[in-house]
C-alpha cells in the first residue's frame, strides 16, 4: 500500500502537503548545498534503522522506500519521482531510518547531508515550510500504519507508559504492542525467550534490544538525546531548564548573542504546548500550527544558533556559591552555569477519581495528538474548560463524537472566544455544562465512564477515550527551597520577591541573582504560547544585564 493511497483516504484532513513535487528554481537552490549522483537501478541509499541518511532529493528514475509495519511480515512502500524527496522527521532528529530506500530504475538524485539540509532549512524560507510541513505530515502517516520501532509491555506498567509518553511527545513513530492484549507479544516473548522481567521491550532498527530501559537509553536509542559537539563538557554561561517555549525562546536568544547555551529537557522539546494539537492564537500563524510543528521549528532553530539540547535528563537539585549555579541530573551528571533560566512549565492535574492509574495510556490520556487520537475508535469525553480542552475537542471531533465535560456553567470566562465558537458549530461535539466525572468502567480498557451533575444526578456514557485538561501544578519540586515560592507552588519574580534585602531583583529574577524564571512555572505569568515565547526572549537581555552587574557574584 503506498502512503499517498493513505493520505487519499485520511477522513477529513489534508496530506497534499505530505509528497509536493518542488519545481526547478527550487531544486536549484538546494543544488549548492548537495552534490548530484547518478545510481544504478537496485541501488541502496539507506536501510532501516541506519542513522545520518542524506536528504535526497529525485533528479530523474524513481525511488522505493519499504517499510516495515503491523505484524513482522508486511510492508508498505512509496515511490518518489522526479521532483520529490526522500525523508520523514527523523532525519533531522537523527533518528534511525523508517525505511529502506531504494532506486528502482537508473536514478539521478541530490544528495543533500544532514548538516546542510538544517542550513537550508534556517535560511530558505519557502523550502523550509515545504520541508517540515512534508516531514510533519508523513510522520502522521506512519503513525496510522504502525511503522518503525516496536515497544511491548503492558499498559499497567508505569515504565511503559513513562517510555510510550515520552516517545509520543518527541514525534517517535512507534508501534505499541500490549501484553494484555495483543496476541502477537505472547508469541515474540515465546519467540525470543523473553520474561516478563524484561518488559518493556523497545525494538529499534538497527540497534540492540533494550530490556526495561531507562528514558536516557531509549532517548539516545531513537536518537531523541541530542547534543551539540562544541557543548560536550558540563558548564556553560546560560542552563536552560525545560524546553517548552520559554525555554526554547531562550535558548534560541542566548545563543544567538554569543552566549554559551545548554538547555535540559526531562521528557520533550516542546513541553506542555508540544501536546497541542492545534494553537490557532499564536501571531504570524493565521491557518494555526500544531505543538509538534511549533516545538521541531524552535529546536532547530536553538540548535542553529549552537545551542546544545540534551533530552531525557531531569533536574534533580539547584545550588548557588560564588556566583556559579549547578543543576544536579537525575542520571548523576551536574551542569554548571553563570546564569540560569527556569523554564519547567507545569504538569498536568489528575482526576481523583478510582481506577485513573490503571486506565492511563489505555483510555486515560493527558494530550491529544495523532498518536492518542489513532487510539480511540468511538465516542471520547474530553474534560475541562480552558483552551487545551477545546483544541482537544476541536480536533479529537474531526475522528469521532465528542462529549466535552465543564465543571461550571459556561465557557466564555475560561477559553477563548475563537474555541467556544468552533465547539458551538461542531455537531460533533456535545457539552455537559455543570458536569464531571464519577468514575470509570471497563475490563481491560476503558468502556465508559459515569458522569455526575451539579444536582448529583448520575449517567452512564460510553467512551473508549477520556482526555483529562483540568490544570497544571508548578514542576518546581526540585528546586531544595532554593528560591522563593508562592503559596501556589510558582516561582516568586521581579518586584513580588520579598526575601531579599540588599539588592533589587530584575524583571523575571528569582530570589537568588543570576537565576531567572519564565514561562508557566512563575507566578503571575499569563497562560499563552505567545507570552511565555515573549518572556524567554526578554530573559536573555536581563541575563546579559545581570551577568555585567557586581551583584552576580551575590548569593
Amino acid at each position: 500500500m503506498a502512503l499517498e493511497r493513505v493520505g487519499a483516504q485520511a477522513e477529513q484532513e489534508d496530506f497534499a502537503g505530505a509528497f509536493p513535487i518542488l519545481d526547478d528554481a527550487q531544486i536549484g537552490r538546494l543544488r549548492r548545498y548537495g552534490v548530484e549522483e547518478s545510481v544504478p537501478v537496485g541501488f541502496i541509499f539507506f536501510r532501516e534503522g541506519e542513522r545520518g541518511t542524506d536528504f535526497i532529493v529525485v533528479l530523474s528514475g524513481s525511488v522505493e522506500a519499504v517499510a516495515h509495519f503491523g505484524e513482522s511480515g508486511e510492508t508498505t512502500s512509496t515511490v518518489f519521482n522526479p521532483g520529490q524527496f526522500v525523508g520523514v522527521m527523523n532525519i533531522l532528529s537523527n533518528e534511525g531510518a523508517y525505511v529502506t530506500a531504494t532506486a528502482t530504475v537508473p536514478t539521478r538524485v541530490l544528495r543533500v547531508p544532514l548538516n546542510q539540509l538544517r542550513t537550508v532549512i534556517g535560511e530558505d524560507i519557502t523550502l523550509s515550510e515545504i520541508v517540515i510541513r512534508a516531514f510533519l505530515l508523513r510522520h502522521s502517516l506512519l503513525l496510522r500504519l504502525g511503522t518503525g520501532p516496536k515497544v511491548i509491555g503492558s499498559r499497567y506498567s508505569e515504565s511503559t507508559r513513562a517510555i510510550l509518553d515520552m516517545l509520543a511527545r518527541n514525534r517517535c513513530a512507534v508501534t505499541w504492542i500490549d501484553v494484555e492484549s495483543d496476541p502477537r507479544a505472547e508469541t515474540l516473548l515465546r519467540n525470543f525467550g523473553f520474561t516478563a522481567a524484561d518488559i518493556p521491550l523497545v525494538m529499534v532498527a538497527g540497534k540492540p534490544l533494550l530490556r526495561n530501559p531507562s528514558l536516557a537509553e531509549v532517548a539516545e536509542a531513537f536518537g531523541i538525546l541530542r547534543v551539540d559537539g562544541s557543548h560536550l563538557d558540563d558548564s556553560c554561561d546560560l542552563l536552560v531548564v525545560g524546553a517548552g517555549p520559554a525555554g526554547l525562546a531562550a535558548s534560541v536568544y542566548g545563543g544567538s548573542e554569543g552566549l554559551k547555551t545548554i538547555v535540559v529537557e526531562a521528557i520533550a522539546i516542546g513541553g506542555q504546548a508540544g501536546t497541542s494539537s492545534r494553537i490557532e492564537n499564536y501571531l504570524g500563524f493565521p491557518a494555526g500550527l500544531s505543538g509538534a510543528e511549533l516545538a521541531a521549528r524552535a529546536s532547530l532553530q536553538a540548535e542553529k544558533f549552537s545551542a546544545a539540547i540534551l533530552v531525557g535528563s531531569r533536574a534533580k537539585a539547584l545550588s548557588s556559591v560564588g556566583g556559579l549555579h549547578s543543576v544536579e541530573l537525575a542520571d548523576g551528571r551536574t551542569m554548571t552555569a553563570r546564569a540560569i533560566v527556569v523554564a519547567t512549565g507545569a504538569r498536568y492535574r489528575r482526576l481523583p477519581i478510582e481506577r485513573l492509574a490503571e486506565f492511563e495510556g489505555s483510555g486515560v490520556y493527558y494530550a491529544a495528538t495523532e498518536v492518542e487520537a489513532q487510539k480511540c475508535t468511538g465516542p471520547v469525553v474530553v474534560v475541562g474548560g480552558g483552551n487545551s480542552a477545546g483544541q482537544a475537542a476541536v480536533f479529537l471531533s474531526k475522528r469521532q463524537p465528542v462529549h466535552h465535560l465543564v465543571r461550571g456553567a459556561s465557557l466564555d470566562a475560561t477559553m477563548s472566544r475563537y474555541l467556544i465558537d468552533q465547539i458551538e458549530r461542531d455537531p460533533r461535539i456535545t457539552v455537559h455544562y455543570r458536569t464531571q466525572v464519577k468514575a470509570l468502567v471497563g475490563t481491560t480498557v476503558l468502556e465508559a465512564v459515569v458522569l455526575e451533575t451539579a444536582d448529583g444526578e448520575q449517567s452512564q456514557l460510553v467512551a473508549c477515550g477520556l482526555f483529562s485538561f483540568i490544570g497544571a501544578e508548578p514542576n518546581t519540586d526540585w528546586l531544595n527551597q532554593c528560591l522563593q515560592i508562592a503559596k501556589d507552588g510558582f516561582i516568586v519574580t521581579g518586584s513580588e520577591v520579598t526575601s531579599v534585602s540588599d539588592w533589587a531583583p530584575l524583571l523575571l529574577e528569582t530570589s537568588l541573582p543570576g537565576i531567572f524564571a519564565v514561562g508557566d512555572v512563575r507566578h503571575g505569568s499569563i497562560k499563552r504560547v505567545a507570552t511565555a515565547v515573549g518572556e524567554g526572549a526578554m530573559v536573555v537581555r536581563l541575563v546579559h544585564e545581570r551577568l555585567s552587574s557586581p551583584v552576580a557574584a551575590k548569593v
